[in-house]
């Protein structure tokens, strides 16, 4: 558990509460997000000795979350197709309601959700984020800019337009 630098427990410190408020923004479900990310954590224990020497052991630890978190998505989604197909529909409020911008994330495709998260919340330039998950840096651009468009139809009342873009563009 310990490093020659540093250790475990200082980088579990340092780094779980951004891992957990990455994959609630992904799953809207806080529980779900703190399971994941201690998974996440779990796997990276054993893996430290490796991981300590990577530029950044946070973005390994992001990558296995996010991924968990799909995994996870895809087991609700068959679980709720599973019910949908055994009950009456599903007639209950959103959760969300009253939190437009939950909603209004909610409402990206995952591919635009993750970028936009990693770029306003976790405050990664495109090319950290294109480097991250693997893209061209073109495609974070344009899942970036289609997840503003988006955000700010949802976001904005009927008539008026809304401006999705604290910083700026795109770094």
């Amino acid at each position: 558990m310990v490093r020659e630098d540093g250790n475990f427990a200082d980088f579990y410190a340092a780094n779980y509460g951004r891992t957990v408020a990455l994959v609630a923004a992904m799953l809207a479900d806080r529980h779900e997000a703190e399971d994941i990310a201690q998974e996440a954590f779990a796997r990276a224990l054993p893996r430290w000795a490796r991981l300590q020497r990577y530029d950044s052991p946070e973005a390994w630890i992001r990558q296995v979350a996010l991924r968990l978190a799909i995994d996870s998505r895809r087991r609700v989604k068959r679980a709720a197709k599973a019910a949908a197909a055994l009950t009456w529909p599903d007639t209950t409020a959103d959760p969300l309601t009253d939190l437009a911008i939950g909603q209004a994330m909610l409402a990206l495709p995952l591919p635009q959700r993750v970028v936009v998260f990693l770029h306003y919340h976790v405050d990664l330039t495109v090319m950290q984020i294109a480097r991250e998950l693997r893209l061209p840096e073109g495609t974070v651009k344009a899942r970036l800019a289609s997840g503003r468009r988006r955000l700010e139809r949802e976001l904005s009342a009927p008539g008026e337009q809304a401006s999705f873009a604290p910083g700026g563009g795109e770094r």
